[in-house]
């Protein structure tokens, strides 16, 4: 071990159990293992939004809100609308079919085993671009209120564009464009 890592690691320490209590949930987390199997919602309510399934896996209320995680099959090619998280960040994982996604201003093309982090205060957007059914793992960090947001969002019956952008802007996120062509 070098001397100054030597030195450095009694400085760092500290900052372990700390870390594994947001990890793990803090005092309140689970005091043991959650398993979600496949094709399940953690809490047997999965949905459908934007064409898209949704399985939430890890819910915040799993991990004292430090994430939520969902498994999302897309059978049609569309995506959200390019936008701003203002309180999370988002992870995305390609596990079947391609996307095609903005971060910023730059184009992202994925596939399957791809992963593409996108943070807060970001503009970003994401569209299928494959035939046949796909499937993205999409985490936001923290879990913030996106379980709610998905929620109230099912329940809008042909909503206003202004309706819409009302219920972004109540859950963190800003509006920032139109949705992204699969072309």
């Amino acid at each position: 071990m070098k001397r100054r890592t030597f030195f450095a690691l009694p400085l760092a320490l500290p900052a372990v159990p700390s870390l594994a209590a947001v990890l793990s949930g803090g005092e309140d987390g689970p005091a043991t293992g959650i398993l979600v199997p496949a094709g399940q919602d953690r809490f047997g309510k999965s949905f459908t939004f934007l064409g898209a399934h949704f399985d939430l896996k890890v819910s915040g209320k799993d991990c004292n809100g430090a994430m939520s995680i969902y498994d999302t099959t897309r059978f049609e090619k569309v995506g959200p609308a390019l936008h701003t998280h203002t309180n999370l960040d988002e992870w995305f994982f390609v596990t079947a079919g391609e996307f095609k996604f903005q971060v910023g201003a730059e184009l992202f093309h994925l596939k399957a085993g791809d992963s593409l982090f996108g943070p807060r205060n970001v503009p970003h957007a994401f569209v299928k671009t494959s035939e046949g059914p796909a499937r993205l793992v999409i985490m936001h960090a923290p879990a913030g209120t996106m379980e709610t947001y998905f929620a109230e969002a099912r329940q809008l019956q042909n909503p206003t564009q202004a309706e819409r952008d009302a219920l972004m802007r109540k859950h963190g996120m800003l509006p920032a464009g139109p949705r992204l062509s699969p072309d």
